[in-house]
């Protein structure tokens, strides 16, 4: 129960137990909740909306993805603008870039993809708001940090420290397959064939961005693996949109 309650203090902001945060193994161990922690996300966020459907689909659409920032306290969209400034100011080199994401300040190419990571969340939350489809707001917490978990499983650490060295190092990893596996069942109840488009899409997501990040700093961070979580998000509301 403690990994549990470890994924939950160190993806939201939502109160848990005390937990000791050098226990390298029970971190390792927390990964397999990550996807579980996505599912809570999102249940909020569909309670959320199902509490506000006498508002315009846009106040509604603002509102879901304000919780949803603050939920997870930004993390992910942390992670997104550090590998943006890194991408922009490494100019290819790999300890140039692996350094700037280091770096607590936020240059251009941070705020930009922010902003346009949220613009198109936003957008299409709208769309599925208004098309009443609340239910599928589960899908995007839980596939995006399970693209997380299918990352720091199949994926070396660029870093022989840090918090994604660790999580890599200590992830049961026959266990953390059946958890991706598991997830992926949802959105073929949710959604029958047609979450076969959406899984598609985020398999090559992933590797796309996988790839990315092996050619440049030879393996994932932290960083690459919050904008991982925040990309497949956005793929996900964007193929719903798309599907319906």
């Amino acid at each position: 129960m403690n990994a549990f309650w470890a994924a939950v203090q160190f993806l939201t902001r939502l109160p848990t137990p005390c937990l000791a945060h050098d226990d390298e193994a029970l971190m390792g161990r927390s990964a397999l909740y990550f996807p579980l922690v996505g599912l809570l996300i999102g249940l909020l966020l569909w309670l959320l909306a199902a509490l506000t459907t006498a508002t315009a689909p846009g106040v509604q659409a603002a509102l879901v993805l304000a919780l949803w920032v603050g939920l997870s306290g930004g993390l992910h969209l942390d992670g997104l603008g550090d590998s943006a400034d890194a991408w922009l100011g490494g100019c290819g080199d790999r300890q140039r870039s692996l350094d700037i994401m280091k770096d607590p300040r936020a240059g251009a190419a941070a705020v930009i993809a922010i902003a346009l990571l949220l613009i198109i969340k936003f957008a299409a939350l709208e769309a599925l708001l208004a098309n009443g489809h609340a239910a599928w707001l589960v899908l995007a917490p839980l596939l995006g940090r399970s693209s997380s978990l299918a990352l720091f499983l199949t994926t070396p650490s660029a870093r022989s420290d840090g918090l994604g060295a660790t999580l890599s190092r200590h992830l049961p990893q026959r266990a953390a397959w059946w958890v991706i596996f598991t997830a992926a069942l949802l959105p073929l109840l949710m959604l029958g064939l047609a979450g076969l488009w959406l899984l598609l899409a985020l398999f090559v997501l992933g590797l796309g961005l996988r790839r990315l990040m092996l050619k440049r700093l030879g393996g994932s961070t932290g960083d690459t693996a919050g904008a991982l979580v925040e990309f497949s998000e956005a793929v996900v509301l964007l193929v719903l949109g798309l599907i319906w």
